[in-house]
C-alpha cells in the first residue's frame, strides 16, 4: 500500500509540474511577440505572394499583413476593406497551433480576398469564396482554396516530421 501511495504521488507532483509548464508556456506565447524566425517565414511568403501577383496580374500591391491577438477564435485571418483601404490581419493565437498553416494556408487565402479588393470584385455569394477568388488563390499558390478551415490539415501539419 506504500508504494503504491509514492506511485499517486510521484505521478501526481509530475502532473502538476507539466500543467504548470503548460500555462507557462501559454502566458509567454500570448505576452510575447512572434519569434524573430515566425516573422522571417512570414516576411518571406508575403513577398512571394507579392511576386506572384505581379507575375500574374501585372499588379504591383503592397498590402499591410498585421498579426493581432484580438480576432476572434474562430477567425484565422481576414482580410479588411474599408473606403479603399486594404489589410490582412491574421490572428496570432493560431500560429500557436501552426505556423506553417498561417503562413502556407491562410496568408494567401487572405492575399486571394485583399486581390479581389483591388480588382474591385466584391462577390456576395458562398461569403465572398467565388470561383474568380478560388482560382486567384490557387494562382498565389494556395494549398487548399477552400471557404472553411480543414482542421485536419493543422493536425497532420503537425505530424509531417513523422512522415
Amino acid at each position: 500500500m506504500k508504494n503504491l501511495y509514492k506511485i499517486f504521488f510521484t505521478i501526481t507532483i509530475i502532473s502538476i509540474i507539466l500543467f504548470g509548464y503548460v500555462v507557462y508556456n501559454d502566458q509567454q506565447f500570448k505576452n510575447s511577440e512572434l519569434s524573430l524566425k515566425t516573422l522571417t517565414k512570414l516576411k518571406q511568403k508575403e513577398y512571394n505572394l507579392r511576386k506572384l501577383i505581379m507575375q500574374k496580374y501585372n499588379i504591383d500591391v503592397n498590402i499591410p499583413v498585421l498579426v493581432s491577438s484580438k480576432l476572434q477564435d474562430n477567425l484565422f485571418g481576414i482580410a479588411a476593406y474599408n473606403n479603399g483601404d486594404i489589410k490582412i490581419v491574421l490572428n496570432k493565437n493560431r500560429f500557436q497551433e501552426s505556423e506553417d498553416y498561417m503562413i502556407d494556408y491562410v496568408l494567401p487565402h487572405e492575399y486571394a480576398h485583399a486581390l479581389m479588393f483591388v480588382l474591385n470584385d466584391f462577390p456576395k455569394q458562398n461569403g465572398g469564396h467565388s470561383k474568380k477568388w478560388q482560382n486567384i488563390c490557387l494562382n498565389l499558390d494556395g494549398k487548399k482554396c477552400d471557404r472553411f478551415v480543414n482542421h485536419n490539415d493543422i493536425v497532420m501539419g503537425k505530424l509531417d516530421f513523422i512522415y
